[in-house]
């Protein structure tokens, strides 16, 4: 503990240093920062995907002196300062862990989520729905909407249920999109994410990170594509589908080999 507070406080010195001194960091603002901490946060997220505690290490070091430097401005207007955060999130976890710090008993991770909603709805929230950020990414604030009703008890009983919702929902889309109305077909398009999204819960997968996850082995496979085909003199652009369909698949097998 000894060492891990004085590294703390090391870092609280070289941050007062650097807003005291250093011409950048002297500029800074909430608002100015903002824009960066979210890029690193998204830095956060792709070294978690891969799997790359070095970089973890790196990208929660970068996230911690962001949040040190924006109590450091907050404290130059004595609004809060760094103890005033940490007290205020630890009055929080033990506020809303009862079956820790009072005399609640909870069965399992279920009762525990369902209590935190409870007490949150008792602290002056009117909606269980309020602590739902709107700038998050579509699919990560259905999946969040999702397991905040959830809390609350609104939710299928159990997966049998969320797909037949499912396949409903396409046959939804599929009505929409022969009669062609635009408006329409977003909407039901959107149904069948959000089902999706949902049913994602009940296979316990996280739906952001299949879908980045995808994401980056199309991006690997596509681009070995892209190699072969150079490599044999091709010009992508000139080639048919099914021309292509044949490097693919060879992508895929080399990847798989890797």
């Amino acid at each position: 503990m000894e060492n891990k507070t004085k590294a703390f406080g090391r870092l609280l010195t070289i941050m007062d240093e650097l807003r005291e001194q250093c011409p950048w960091d002297k500029k800074q603002t909430m608002d100015s920062l903002r824009y960066l901490s979210i890029e690193e946060l998204y830095e956060l997220s792709d070294a978690i995907l891969d799997k790359d505690m070095q970089e973890i290490k790196k990208e929660l070091g970068d996230i911690l002196l962001h949040i040190v430097f924006y109590a450091r401005i907050a404290s130059e207007t004595h609004d809060f300062d760094i103890a005033d955060v940490i007290h205020t999130v630890c009055d929080k976890l033990v506020h809303r862990h009862p079956h820790i710090y009072g005399d609640i008993k909870v069965a399992d991770e279920k009762e525990v989520k369902a209590n935190w909603e409870k007490l949150k709805l008792k602290e002056g929230n009117k909606s269980v729905l309020e602590g739902v950020p709107k700038s998050l990414p579509a699919i990560v604030k259905a999946f969040r909407i999702q397991e905040k009703v959830r809390g609350v008890g609104f939710d299928w009983d159990d997966k049998t249920q969320v797909w037949d919702k499912v396949l409903e929902e396409i046959e939804e889309l599929k009505v929409e999109v022969k009669k062609g109305d635009t408006d329409r077909i977003e909407s039901e398009f959107g149904d069948v994410l959000f089902a999706l999204t949902n049913y994602a819960r009940f296979v316990d997968v996280n739906p952001e990170d299949a879908l980045e996850r995808t994401n980056k082995r199309f991006i690997k496979r596509f681009q070995i594509m892209e190699n072969e085909i150079r490599e044999n003199g091709l010009d992508m652009s000139e080639m048919t589908l099914t021309e292509m369909d044949v490097y693919w698949e060879k992508a895929k097998l080399q990847y798989l080999s890797k």
